[in-house]
């Protein structure tokens, strides 16, 4: 954890650790109370090359800032509104397909996700996303719907998604090659 300058550990009431690379070049890692310092160094460390490479993304969307779409407050407005009549009606389409329930569905400009699955089923996304290809949000949709079956990233996750989205590769990979612009 030491190459990493700017590292930020948050402790807190959880059950998992994640890791969150900011665009301003902070690392947050957030970790469940009880889990060690040494523990946690641990993990970074595991992680360097995943951290290093969103931290060069970051540096060269800063020297190309010609490849970041703006979207003005007026925009914003008409995509929350465009989403919250979109994303309701594909969450029901697809709650379906993968067998699970949700909760509530709310949508927000967020800047680092897409969307997000808390552990009451409810489920959140960006309205951002209705500036991406159809595929790519239904890929979203699935992604966080699978995680009302598992609550992690784990294969069995994978495996879920792939269930109901066989080429999800592919939507994923767009949001990580062209998705940053967006966000």
């Amino acid at each position: 954890m030491k190459e990493f300058v700017n590292v930020e550990v948050i402790q807190s009431n959880r059950k998992t650790m994640s890791i969150q690379v900011r665009k301003t070049g902070q690392v947050v890692v957030r970790a469940p109370l009880w889990m060690k310092k040494s523990d946690i160094d641990k993990l970074v460390c595991k992680k360097e090359m995943w951290i290093k490479k969103h931290l060069e993304e970051f540096e060269r969307q800063k020297e190309n800032p010609e490849n970041q779409i703006r979207t003005s407050p007026q925009e914003i407005e008409i995509l929350v509104q465009k989403a919250k009549k979109v994303l309701p009606q594909k969450v029901a389409y697809y709650a379906e397909k993968v067998g699970v329930t949700y909760g509530r569905i709310t949508i927000r400009n967020q800047k680092t996700r897409w969307g997000s699955c808390s552990s009451k089923g409810n489920l959140n996304f960006n309205c951002l996303l209705m500036k991406a290809p159809e595929e790519v949000q239904d890929y979203v949709v699935v992604h966080e719907l699978c995680h009302r079956k598992q609550m992690n990233h784990s294969k069995d996750f994978w495996a879920e998604v792939e269930k109901v989205f066989p080429e999800y590769k592919k939507q994923e990979k767009w949001l990580k090659t062209k998705g940053s612009a967006l966000i």
